[in-house]
Order: C-alpha cells, then sequence, then structure tokens
C-alpha cells in the first residue's frame, strides 16, 4: 500500500507538472488559458522590487505617475499579484487581490479607474506582500510579483514594465503565533505583523510622495498572453468571478478592564484620546460583544520608541488550561494567540491596520512606553467579507429561534470570504466537507450562488490524477479526505437542484467520473470498500480517533448517495447509459450493504461487518441513500435517536441526521433537536462552535449554520421538487409551533409562505414565483400549487 501511494503521488506530480507546461503553451490562444474571448492581450509584464527575494517574506511597494489631457470616461486595468496587492488611484484604495486560487487558475480583476483619475498627473500606486513560509495555508504562490495593464489608450500608460518605480519597506517583520499559545493546535491563517513606524514610507500612495529614490522596477516573465510563448508566466490568469469583499465601519462596544491608565467612555465612539505616560505599561480589555472579521485601525501620536501590541481572541482562557468557560465572561481569564504591534515613531496621527483581516470578539491593547508619553487617538475597525445579502425571512413567534437564525447568519458570513472558510480564526481553508453545508444555506438565506460556483469549481481543479479532489482548495499541502470528495459531488448535485445551469453542471461531470473512478479501484467484487489511504474523517465524534469511523459502513454508504446523485446529473445533463450504469452499480453496492451491515436484533445499521461497533451516522447514510423506507426508516430513525449506545452526530453531522428526519417524514421532531445550539447560546458564544465540546477549539464554523438552512427547508417546508428548482414542494413540519411564515430567495423571484395550524388543520398562503408551480404536502394530503399566490386549508396533518 506504501508503494503503491507513493507511486500514485509521482504521477500526480508528474500530471500537474505536464498540465502546467501545457497550460503556459496554451497561453498564446487563451490569455493565460482560461479568460474569456472578451479578455486582455497580455503585454504587460509581472514586476517586482530589484534584488529582493522572490519567495521569502517582504512588504513592496510600486509607483507609477502619468498624464492624462482630461479625465477619462473610462479607465480600465486588469491587475492581479503574488501573494497579495492593494492598489490605489491617487491615494484613493480601488482594488484588493487576487481573489484566491491556484496557479493554474490565477486571478485578476478588472477596476475602471475612471472615477479617481483627473486631468494632468495621476499616481496609481500598490502594496504587495509575500508572506514567505508563514504565508496562510489557503493562499497558493508563485513567487513575489505585481501585474497590471490597461485597456486601449490606458495599455501604453500604466502597463507594468521598468517605468514603474519599486521600493521593499524594510518596516516589517512576521509575528508568528506561538504555539503554546493555541495550544498546538493547527493554526495557517498567517502572521501577525509588526511595523516600526520610523522606517514606514508614510504618504506612499499618494500623489505627492517623492519616488525619485526608488529603483526602476524589475521586469520578470511577461504575463500569460493569446499569442506568445517566448516568456511564459508561472501564473495562468483568469478573470476574477466574485464580487469585490464587503467593507463597513465597525466600532468596538465596551472596555472589559484596563490597567495602568483611564479609558474616557468617549474614546469608543472616536471621540477622546488618552495618554499613555512615559516609561508606563498600560493594558486594555476590549469587547466587541460579537465575533467579527476585520481590519482593524489603530491611530496615535507621539510616544516615539513606545511599543502597542493588539492582541486578538475569539474568547479569552483560564490561565493555565484549555478552557474558555462562558464567552461573555473575562474576569480570572487571559488573551492568547494573533498579535500585532507597532512601534511608533513619535509622528502625529500615524495609523496602524495589518495586511489582512483579523477575527475577533476581544482586542487586548497593550503599550509600553519610552522616553514619552503615547496618544492613543483611536481604535476602530473596517468590517470585511463577502458580500452576502440576508433575503431570507423566518417568522414564528419565538425569540429563541430568531437569535438561532441571528448567530446562524454572523457564522455564514464571518465564513465567507473570497471562498468559504472551515474557520476564520485558525485555518481560513475551504474544505468540502463544510463548503457543502455553507453553500446551502448561502442559497437559502441569499439567493447568492456565486461563492458556491467558484467552490465546485476550485475544488474540481484541485484533482490529481488518482482522481479525488484535494480535501479542501485552494491551498498549499495537498491533503486528501476521500469522503470529502464524495461530499463535492453531493455538492454538485445541490446546485442542480436549486440553480438553473445545466451548463456549468455538465462541465463538472468528468469530475464526478474522476472520484467515482477513484472508489471504483478500490472496491472488492462485492462492493466492500477496501482500506481507503489518507484520512477518511466522517465526523468529530468523540469515540472516533481523529475522527475516522471503526468501520467502512459510513464510507459505503456515503459512496452509494454519491454514486446516485451522480446518476441524476448524467441522466440530466450528462451520458444516460453512464446513468444506467451507476444505478445498477448502486443496486449491486445496496445489496452488498444490507448483507454486510445491517442488524435486525438492534433494528439498526451497524458501523463494522463484525456489527460490534454502531453509530448515529451509519443508520443516518443508510436512510439518506434509501436503504430504507417508509415505515421501516421510520422505525430506524426512532431507534437512533433513542438508542444511548450509539456515538453521537456532533454539530456538523446534526446536519445529516436532520436531513434523513425529514426525508422519512418525521421532521416535526428537528426543533426538539436544537439543544447543542441552546447550550452554546448559554454559553455566550455568538457564533456557532466547530464541536459540541465548544472549548476544544475554533468559536466559528459555518457548518454549524444548519439551521440557517433547515428552518426554512423542515420547518416551513420549502424545497424543491425539480432541477433548477423549476418546480417547488411545500412540505412543512411545525413541531409544536401554532404557526410560522417566511420566504426564501428563488432563482426566479422568491417564495412565501404563511402557514396557521389548528389541530390535524393547516391553514396556508403560497406565494410562487411566476413560471413556477409546485405542491403543498400536509400529512398524507397533497395539493397542486399553481403560480402565483394561493390559499389553501388542508386536514390530514399530525396534530
Amino acid at each position: 500500500m506504501i508503494f503503491r501511494s507513493g507511486a500514485r503521488l509521482i504521477a500526480a506530480r508528474m500530471a500537474v507538472a505536464v498540465g502546467l507546461l501545457a497550460g503556459a503553451l496554451a497561453a498564446a490562444g487563451s490569455a493565460g488559458g482560461a479568460a474569456p474571448p472578451t479578455g486582455p492581450l497580455w503585454t504587460a509584464r509581472w514586476i517586482s522590487v530589484p534584488d529582493a527575494p522572490a519567495f521569502d517574506y517582504g512588504v513592496y511597494h510600486f509607483r507609477r505617475a502619468f498624464d492624462l489631457p482630461e479625465r477619462p470616461a473610462r479607465f480600465l486595468v486588469h491587475v492581479s499579484g503574488d501573494n497579495r496587492y492593494q492598489l490605489f488611484a491617487n491615494g484613493t484604495r480601488v482594488a484588493v487581490g487576487p481573489a484566491r486560487g491556484d496557479l493554474d487558475h490565477w486571478r485578476y480583476e478588472t477596476v475602471d479607474l475612471a472615477p479617481h483619475l483627473a486631468a494632468g498627473r495621476n499616481v496609481l500606486a500598490a502594496v504587495v506582500w509575500n508572506f514567505g513560509a508563514g504565508a496562510p495555508q489557503a493562499q497558493v504562490t508563485q513567487q513575489t510579483g505585481f501585474l497590471l495593464q490597461g485597456d486601449a489608450e490606458a495599455e501604453a500608460l500604466v502597463g507594468t514594465d521598468k517605468a514603474w518605480r519599486a521600493a521593499r519597506d524594510a518596516a516589517y517583520s512576521p509575528l508568528p503565533v506561538p504555539p503554546a499559545e493555541i495550544h498546538f493546535q493547527y493554526y495557517v491563517a498567517g502572521p501577525g505583523d509588526r511595523v516600526d513606524a520610523g522606517s514606514y514610507p508614510w504618504g506612499w500612495e499618494t500623489p505627492g510622495f517623492d519616488d525619485s529614490a526608488w529603483p526602476a522596477a524589475q521586469e520578470g516573465p511577461r504575463a500569460a498572453a493569446r499569442e506568445a510563448v517566448d516568456a511564459p508566466s508561472r501564473w495562468m490568469l483568469v478573470p476574477r468571478t466574485i464580487p469585490a469583499m464587503d467593507e463597513h465601519p465597525l466600532r468596538l462596544a465596551r472596555v472589559r478592564r484596563a490597567t495602568g491608565v483611564e479609558v474616557p467612555a468617549s474614546f469608543l465612539r472616536g471621540a477622546a484620546p488618552f495618554t499613555v505616560p512615559a516609561h508606563a505599561r498600560a493594558t486594555v480589555l476590549f469587547d466587541q460583544d460579537h465575533l467579527a472579521t476585520a481590519y482593524p485601525d489603530l491611530s496615535v501620536s507621539g510616544g516615539r520608541d513606545a511599543v502597542v501590541t493588539l492582541r486578538y481572541g475569539e474568547a479569552l482562557f483560564v490561565p493555565g488550561s484549555k478552557r474558555k468557560g462562558n464567552r461573555d465572561e473575562v474576569e480570572g481569564k487571559e488573551m492568547r494567540g494573533l498579535r500585532d504591534e507597532f512601534v511608533a515613531d513619535g509622528g502625529a496621527r500615524r495609523r496602524f491596520r495589518p495586511l489582512w483581516w483579523r477575527t475577533y470578539r476581544y482586542v487586548q491593547l497593550e503599550v509600553e512606553t519610552a522616553d514619552a508619553p503615547l496618544s492613543v487617538d483611536d481604535l476602530s475597525a473596517t468590517a470585511t467579507g463577502y458580500p452576502l445579502v440576508r433575503k431570507a425571512r423566518f417568522e414564528a413567534g419565538t425569540p429563541e429561534l430568531e437569535r438561532i437564525l441571528d448567530v446562524g447568519w454572523r457564522t455564514a458570513r464571518l465564513c465567507a470570504h473570497e471562498t468559504y472558510m472551515d474557520c476564520p480564526y485558525y485555518e481560513q481553508l475551504q474544505y468540502a466537507g463544510d463548503t457543502r453545508i455553507q453553500a446551502l444555506v448561502s442559497l437559502y438565506m441569499t439567493g447568492d450562488a456565486r461563492l458556491m460556483r467558484n467552490a465546485l469549481e476550485l475544488l474540481d481543479t484541485s484533482r490529481t490524477a488518482e482522481g479525488l479532489t484535494l480535501s479542501r482548495a485552494p491551498t498549499r499541502l495537498q491533503q486528501y479526505i476521500p469522503p470529502f470528495s464524495l461530499w463535492w459531488i453531493g455538492m454538485l448535485h445541490d446546485y442542480w437542484r436549486y440553480q438553473d445551469d445545466p451548463d456549468f453542471v455538465r462541465g463538472l461531470l468528468p469530475g464526478v467520473r474522476a472520484v467515482l473512478s477513484f472508489f471504483a479501484e478500490r472496491q472488492g467484487d462485492d462492493g466492500a470498500l477496501t482500506p481507503l489511504p489518507w484520512w477518511n474523517f466522517v465526523d468529530w465524534a468523540r469515540a472516533w480517533p481523529r475522527g475516522v469511523p471503526p468501520g467502512s459502513a459510513p464510507l459505503e454508504m456515503q459512496l452509494l448517495l454519491a454514486s446516485e446523485e451522480a446518476a441524476d446529473l448524467e441522466q440530466a445533463v450528462g451520458s444516460p447509459a453512464r446513468a444506467a450504469e451507476l444505478r445498477e452499480t448502486g443496486h449491486r453496492l445496496r445489496a452488498s450493504i444490507q448483507a454486510r451491515y445491517w442488524d435486525p436484533a438492534r433494528g439498526l445499521y451497524a458501523d463494522t461487518p463484525a456489527h460490534d461497533r454502531f453509530s448515529q451516522h451509519a443508520s443516518v447514510l443508510a436512510v439518506l441513500a434509501s436503504m430504507v423506507e417508509g415505515a421501516p426508516a421510520r422505525a430506524v430513525m426512532d431507534r437512533v435517536l433513542s438508542d444511548p449506545t450509539l456515538v453521537p452526530c456532533s454539530i456538523y453531522f446534526r446536519h445529516y441526521l436532520h436531513a434523513a428526519l425529514n426525508r422519512v417524514g418525521q421532521g416535526d421532531r428537528y426543533l426538539e433537536l436544537l439543544s447543542p445550539w441552546r447550550e452554546m447560546l448559554a454559553a455566550g458564544l455568538t457564533t456557532w462552535a466547530e464541536t459540541n465540546e465548544p472549548d476544544v477549539r475554533s468559536d466559528c464554523h459555518a457548518w454549524g449554520a444548519s439551521p440557517n438552512f433547515e428552518l426554512f427547508r423542515t420547518v416551513l417546508g420549502i424545497d424543491s421538487a425539480a432541477p433548477g428548482f423549476r418546480r417547488v414542494i411545500i412540505r412543512p413540519f411545525l413541531g409544536q409551533l401554532a404557526g410560522a411564515s417566511g420566504s426564501i430567495p428563488h432563482p426566479r423571484g422568491e417564495i412565501s409562505v404563511d402557514l396557521r395550524r389548528s389541530g390535524r388543520r393547516l391553514d396556508a398562503e403560497v406565494e410562487l414565483p411566476r413560471g413556477v408551480e409546485g405542491d403543498l404536502v400536509w400529512g398524507d394530503v397533497r395539493r397542486p400549487l399553481p403560480s402565483g399566490r394561493t390559499k389553501v386549508s388542508l386536514g390530514g396533518g399530525a396534530p
């Protein structure tokens, strides 16, 4: 097994190398291999700072002055950088990027600079940084570089070449997170910044800055072009497909404690500074009152050589332990984790803003002054994230459910930036298992599918020669979780059901086939999976080391589920013959699973062929894969919820537990199963934690936001009944609620429902988008729904 895995890895790397060469050669025909026909003809060159290291940590500035006879009506530029860049036009920040991708799909942004330009002299300026060996794991990189090219008349005026000036910023150095401060947890979100104000080129981005001492930029490879391969780019350029990140002002809510200084109440509003005397130390703990992802903005004056430290925490810790306790409590607790440092130079209103956003509820400001007092003028922030807009509405007269939705919405927003991410504090990585749930929340809450498409594509292009997607993408480190490749198929199936975009789905079918081929090669004659390589994570179940079940039942059932989903896709937009093959293969696998894992004595599916280990997961997946249906399936779910000896689902996998209840018609039990979310609210969390034991690690994991999907899909009962959401089913499960109302966005408009129950009777008002029809199901009664508004009364539901 070791030899075979090694051989496959070598083959995968060779395939990647061949792919890179092919991409470079293809540049002559497709603007970097993937840009649309309207993309730029790349003539600009990547530039860097002369004699600067290509791969190590560094922060760099670039400037280009140019003259215009008059203010233009339109001035398009295409811009990118490695690792990251910010672009300024006449002192105004106009672009941030690149949107994260991989080297074969390196994003560029297109910006119209016209509103920021004027007749006469204009200046473009950019800051580019490379975090080197400490770069975030989600940040793919080739080497430090900056690229900008203008359209039409702008091309000769601003394209990156030796006419740009460049300089390294010696003020910056990295601040890695000490492993002990995060209990040696997996932290890969990048370092903090240390900035020495005495070395910083203040005003570098403004037109009046004197850059005459800066050298000319060093030209690197020509950008990947349609018609030239003489110096092919290492970055295969493709256009950004997601919008710019949202940014809005954010102010800290409270001072929780302060030593060595008094902080006036109006400081929090930016209306009054406070001063730390010379040769003094002061510490102030600020509370945002809720978790945020934001760029802190610190302003100080005077205090030459004072060291100002900003520490960021999701929560505070009990000293000497990993315990966080109630997140609202700060007494007897300490701050640990990521920090930034700013060394003052004595200047007035010096501003510090980190290169990358921070995740925090608590911010601790620490000041140590030297020979001069330091004035802390202000500490504010700019919140940032993907521009999701909350459109869904849910009303049931229950403040607790409204609070659960609000916390889930915040969790989903903080875990959505240029990609979805598992957690904004520790990793910022887009895992397929997390992302499937996050995408469903986005679709139901906002109707915006662009980040979901982006995720599907990034995971698809991460596939290696063996067929699997990586567990996460983009990433600098190859990691495989074979079950997550199956969830990627499920995510594509979700997209097919809820978005009317068959061409996109068809384009990803080769990836679906490759994933299933990987598993097919590892099945015996009876369909059983042989031991799979790598990390076969299923759920953070406490009884399972590293989340890996003791037997193959959950994996085989997930494979069956993915095979059925792939058959649906092939039948609809691919090959009906292949769909038939998949269904036949699924039929054989279904029979072998039933023979191996069904335990008639317990009425449950075992995790192992020996029937010596049982979990909720195996039976939940069996129900979702239609291993058992009707009354027998309901009996299985009754035992899943009542048998205390089963390994329970964590927050993550409860999404599938709840889906199974919905599938068998037991959705009325859903509201009774929200105790983990209620416990997190009682513990002061403002976002949902990674696991049921929220002291373990992350306080923000959007897989826990599944109620923001299920309250609409299960309680209000709104779901897709045909590909592309072209038909709707309304099958509500109100539990103990007397009524509920709400709406979700739909590709053609909005679906709204108003439900009122009296005994077994349901009074419903449903409005469907124009041209969309559906059915209302209440118990054993089904009533067709035309498009538009319909009022209907039904009997037959359970009281």
